[in-house]
């Protein structure tokens, strides 16, 4: 008897496109994902670009993902799942082992990197490569850098120039975003603009010293495997034709290379599922292009969006805050973020006399919230700046509240704020030996030696700043020692306040300031807050006793395990506090010029992902939110002025949000 044959309707990757039967399933999808959820759950063919708002489960919708691929019938190597930390793969492939079983670890899952090293070493020659080369890290990367630097005859100059960190970061910031390198310095870097051939000589050397010696940096793996991928040779056709669904975790986080390299993994199977948050796109500082989430629907045929809008973190009052923010937003996808959660109370924008108000204000919130039965490990304060919190860590000293701080440097830590501390205590304990060490390792011409030399000098007496320079300082000094030992005895005659001090301080270090930091002109906000900071003291010593307090911990690294029942408060910046969540949040300096940043008013892209920030700083509340601003502010040229609320609170209505304004001090 002859056999019959059925025919049935496949897609382009040669997969079944017959209706899934529900009964197969051992897990209950339907029950246990909201509508929106299941429908990016259930999605299969073609290209999928899901907006999941903030709080709306969207690593918890991946991971049923896979595990439906997965009980689906489809081979858990031919699923491929990208995202940016190393951390946040192995935690989706682990749920969803948990949710379904160990197939799910066999999926290939990692970052945009380590699935190009793996990669090119598999199609090594395809590429040009030697599959034995070595990846250089960011330190790696660097000290070459400087060692061709150095072989450059850059004295001839006469200016100070770029150093190996700045170099490394213009020419990498380049390949990340396909900007031209003489853009990057004129908008980042302009007093080093007139390099821009040496820079470019640079690069050049760097490149080929790379080709020559088999090695590959971050960048060139991105750059390698994109190449790889378009250029779509047999070895690449072999590789796509084994990847049958590509999905890509915080895709608004993208940049131009990656996007390349996702359209560059579905020429063969375009089963395409982008998740993220254009609403959350807030790391254009690292080449991050905004732009990629939002044009998404060109770059493939019939994209279906999903949206996930249920919110699962914050109360109803949070989110009607938050969903008036981001409305006014120029470019967006439409959504409107609600809760099953039910209400609380509305969020608070508090204005303070002056920045100790707003600090001291926060303190004894914080203690309030303690009394209430709110962890400090529950509680957060927010900020755009990293310098915005220097005055706040005091009174959290003060408190005796321990904190951990994320993101840029504690006050104290700053190489810049510790210079000009080691001025002050110089005069205040001229026997201060570690401050005169850092002192006199700023100026030209002074190294480790010498200043040992100086120092024994000035322990044996033969050296002092109570004294006229004339009279200590013998022609064997150069001028810059002269002039130094000049300034200080000048300093440790007048009778001044911390303030008038400070300021003096920094009128001498401002040369020295220029010279020894490329980035001075973004660190000298750091330098007038300092100066903010002094006024609130009357003594020197009381001003230099509360700088020398550490805070208790630097990172959640450093906690150790049997420190793991204490509690500590939670300082961070916005761009380090996203993807994390607390009880009660506060979001400080909510200033115009402050928050948004002066900088980004220059710029309508820049102000909008200001606003972008004020949304995941707004979102990352569960029950309760207070931002708070001061109406004075130190500025050092104008004295104290007025300050303007930032334009994203600004006028908001009654019933998003309550004022306060707090007059009395505590």
């Amino acid at each position: 008897m002859a056999k019959k044959y059925v025919l049935k309707r496949v897609n382009n990757a040669g997969l079944d496109q017959t209706k899934m039967d529900e009964a197969r399933f051992t897990i209950n999808y339907s029950h246990l994902l909201n509508t929106a959820q299941l429908d990016a759950v259930k999605a299969l063919y073609g290209a999928y670009l899901v907006i999941a708002g903030a709080g709306t489960g969207k690593t918890r919708t991946l991971v049923y993902r896979v595990a439906r691929l997965i009980e689906s019938g489809f081979d858990p190597k031919s699923i491929l799942l990208l995202t940016f930390t190393r951390k946040a793969a192995k935690e989706m492939m682990d749920r969803a082992s948990i949710l379904l079983d160990n197939r799910c670890s066999k999926i290939q899952g990692g970052t945009f990197h380590s699935f190009a090293n793996l990669t090119l070493r598999k199609y090594a020659k395809s590429v040009g490569l030697d599959s034995g080369f070595t990846i250089l890290d960011q330190g790696d990367s660097e000290d070459v850098i400087n060692l061709i630097r150095g072989q450059l005859d850059l004295a001839k100059l006469k200016k100070r120039f770029p150093n190996k960190s700045t170099i490394n970061r213009i020419l990498s910031f380049s390949v990340n975003t396909g900007k031209k390198v003489s853009d990057i310095l004129a908008e980042d870097y302009p007093h080093f603009a007139e390099y821009i051939n040496e820079i470019h000589k640079i690069g050049d050397i760097f490149s080929n010293y790379k080709k020559k010696n088999n090695l590959l940096d971050y960048d060139d793996l991105l750059v390698y495997l994109k190449d790889f991928l378009l250029n779509f040779d047999a070895g690449a056709k072999g590789l796509l034709s084994t990847i049958k669904f590509v999905m890509v975790d915080e895709y608004q986080d993208t940049n131009m290379l990656q996007s390349e390299i996702v359209r560059g993994l579905t020429q063969i199977n375009n089963n395409i599922m982008v998740v993220g948050d254009d609403s959350q796109s807030i790391y254009s500082f690292r080449g991050a292009n905004f732009k990629n989430i939002m044009e998404f629907p060109k770059l493939f045929n019939n994209v279906e969006l999903i949206k996930l809008e249920e919110n699962y973190r914050s109360t109803t009052e949070i989110l009607d805050f938050t969903n008036h923010i981001i409305d006014s937003a120029v470019e967006k996808y439409p959504k409107h973020l609600y809760t099953r959660k039910g209400s609380g109370d509305l969020p608070a924008i508090i204005s303070t006399k002056n920045e100790n108000m707003q600090s001291k204000f926060i303190v004894d919130k914080i203690l309030e919230l303690r009394e209430e039965g709110v962890s400090l490990n529950e509680i957060a304060a927010l900020f755009r700046s990293s310098y915005h919190s220097f005055d706040l860590e005091i009174e959290l000293n003060k408190a005796n509240i321990p904190f951990i701080k994320f993101g840029g440097m504690k006050f104290v830590e700053t190489a810049h704020v510790k210079d000009v501390l080691a001025f002050l205590r110089i005069v205040h304990n001229p026997k201060d030996v570690v401050s005169w060490y850092r002192v006199l390792l700023l100026h030209e011409g002074i190294g480790p030696r010498k200043a040992q030399n100086i120092l024994e000098e000035l322990s044996a007496g033969n050296l002092n700043i109570s004294s006229n320079p004339e009279a200590v300082v013998d022609k064997k000094y150069s001028d810059n020692i002269y002039n130094l030992f000049l300034f200080l005895h000048g300093l440790f005659q007048r009778k001044g306040s911390p303030t008038e001090k400070a300021e003096e301080v920094l009128t001498y270090y401002q040369p020295l300031f220029k010279c020894k930091y490329d980035d001075f002109n973004k660190r000298g906000k750091d330098l007038e807050m300092f100066i903010n900071i002094s006024t609130n003291y009357r003594s020197m010593e009381s001003f230099l006793s509360d700088m020398a307090l550490e805070p208790p911990r630097d990172s959640v690294t450093d906690v150790d395990e049997t420190d793991n029942e204490r509690e500590y408060l939670t300082l961070s910046t916005i761009h380090s506090a996203k993807g994390l969540e607390w009880h009660s949040v506060f979001i400080m300096h909510a200033i115009d010029g402050f928050f948004p940043s002066a900088q980004s008013l220059q710029s309508l892209d820049s102000l909008e992902e200001e606003r972008r920030l004020m949304y995941v700083a707004s979102t990352r509340a569960q029950q309760n939110l207070f931002i708070s601003y001061p109406m004075h502010i130190f500025d050092r040229i104008q004295g104290f002025t007025f300050s303007k609320p930032s334009r994203f609170i600004a006028e908001i209505k009654e019933d998003l949000a309550e004022e306060w304004l707090l007059e009395e001090d505590f």
